[in-house]
């Protein structure tokens, strides 16, 4: 009867089924824990565009009546009572100090009240006698208006339709001016208000664009396009520097840095000048903008990568995506947006290139400095984080270096202890290598090394049990 024992193939199958279990729940683990990533993406962009775009509307956005009479204080005043917080209305002297104001962005609307007094023949009289009394009832339609464009409209129908069975009546009339490259939504909303107004006063509105913006960028909003490009090239570039650069020093990590800002900086000037005309002039100061911005960007993304690792995305999409597009201003104001969006917007950098373009392209540099200013100290912090990032790399290597060198020591003194030392030894042996002390450079040398080695592998043998 053979006694060789045949392979189990029931054994080897369970073992290789076992395995592949093993394999496929590791690479199942490995799978859902980088899906944590884009679900966070999900989660983020949610909260941030619904929150800041959802449902916008007026927070003591500042508007104008302009007169100085009784007229128009009273005008003003029924405005605020009616509008609950919506809008801060203030009267202002005449239209050039309304202008004056528009082109400051100080307001976001004034209302030229034309219509008072100017009337002939029968309607004189109604005219006269409504006078206050028709701004009062006029601004019951304010806070609907702000809010709700059908009822808007309705009442200027309305109004149109009183206004053209007035007959033989000759009304100025009202005119509303504002300034769209400063917000189109805005200066939407602001028409909104005062259209139900001039409709109660039996005329329609004139609507008057003070500080229009280019003609190939009719709502003025490929500012904040051209915005969202230059971050994405940016914070893509990140990504590529911190991952595949993770080799290289951070000082030349950083020359990358500013060298991809440069070069995106020039792509984003092309697209708003000569490929889509966004706008027609400024494109130098556009430039040195969209530097200052693209370089904070990719200096604290790759600043950031010493620390976050993998989770760089997310985190730069977190600060120059989710907070960054909502909070600029480019969409909505801050006066048309929550408090926390609306407090953002007042250090951001993306508000800081939003409002800088605006106030060098439209509004004859009317506060750039301090947007520039904004962009500067978002690019300080960049160099701040990739200076944190150098020390913190040199030190992670000290630590490494000092564990390797450890770990070293450990291995050599567990290797000499496993290691027997040599037996003495006897008889020829043991003249012969007492003879070879002395004469180290001889031939016999090598011979003796050649023999110890091999008793000091067979000792070694015996000692493993070999």
């Amino acid at each position: 009867m053979s006694t060789v024992r045949r392979p189990d193939h029931r054994s080897e199958q369970h073992g290789s089924h076992r395995s592949a279990r093993s394999s496929h729940s590791a690479g199942l683990r490995h799978v859902l824990t980088h899906l944590i990533t884009p679900l966070l993406m999900c989660i983020g962009m949610g909260l941030a565009y619904l929150g800041a775009f959802a449902n916008p509307a007026p927070h003591h956005l500042p508007v104008a009546v302009v007169g100085s009479g009784r007229s128009a204080q009273l005008l003003a005043q029924s405005i605020n009572d009616k509008a609950d917080g919506d809008l801060e209305v203030r009267t202002v002297a005449d239209r050039s100090a309304a202008v004056d104001r528009l082109k400051h962005q100080e307001i976001f609307g004034a209302y030229v009240i034309h219509a008072q007094g100017a009337t002939v023949g029968a309607s004189a009289k109604g005219a006269s006698v409504k006078g206050a009394s028709a701004n009062e009832a006029s601004a019951d339609g304010v806070s609907k208006g702000a809010t709700h464009t059908k009822s808007a409209r309705k009442s200027a129908a309305e109004g149109a339709g009183g206004a053209g069975a007035a007959g033989g009546s000759a009304k100025r009339v009202p005119e509303l001016l504002v300034a769209t490259a400063g917000s189109d939504t805005s200066a939407s909303v602001v028409q909104k208000v005062f259209t139900p107004i001039a409709a109660h006063q039996g005329a329609p509105l004139k609507v008057t664009d003070v500080a229009p913006p280019a003609e190939d960028d009719p709502t003025g909003q490929g500012i904040f396009f051209l915005l969202v490009a230059i971050s994405i090239g940016s914070y893509a570039s990140v990504a590529v520097i911190g991952g595949a650069g993770a080799v290289l020093p951070v000082r030349l990590r950083a020359a990358l840095a500013i060298g991809t800002s440069f070069v995106v900086s020039l792509i984003g000037t092309a697209f708003a000048g000569p490929v889509f005309h966004l706008v027609d002039h400024g494109l130098r100061g556009l430039w040195g903008m969209a530097w200052l911005y693209s370089a904070g960007i990719l200096l604290i993304g790759t600043g950031l990568h010493t620390f976050l690792k993998r989770w760089t995305t997310l985190g730069v999409m977190a600060l120059f995506v989710m907070l960054n597009f909502t909070s600029s201003g480019g969409i909505f104001r801050p006066e048309m947006q929550n408090g926390f969006f609306a407090a953002l917007h007042s250090f951001w950098n993306g508000a800081g290139f939003v409002e800088g373009t605006r106030s060098h392209v439209y509004f004859d540099d009317f506060g750039l400095p301090g947007h520039v200013w904004t962009l500067v100290w978002w690019l300080v912090a960049g160099l701040l984080m990739v200076g944190v990032a150098a020390l913190a790399e040199r030190r992670r290597r000290a630590v490494e270096a000092e564990a390797a060198a450890n770990a070293t020591a450990v291995a050599a003194a567990a290797v000499a202890a496993t290691v027997p030392e040599p037996r003495p030894e006897r008889g020829s042996r043991a003249a012969r290598s007492a003879g070879t002390a002395g004469a180290m450079e001889s031939d016999g040398v090598v011979e003796a090394d050649v023999a110890d080695a091999a008793e000091a592998e067979v000792e070694m043998e015996e000692a493993v049990g070999v």
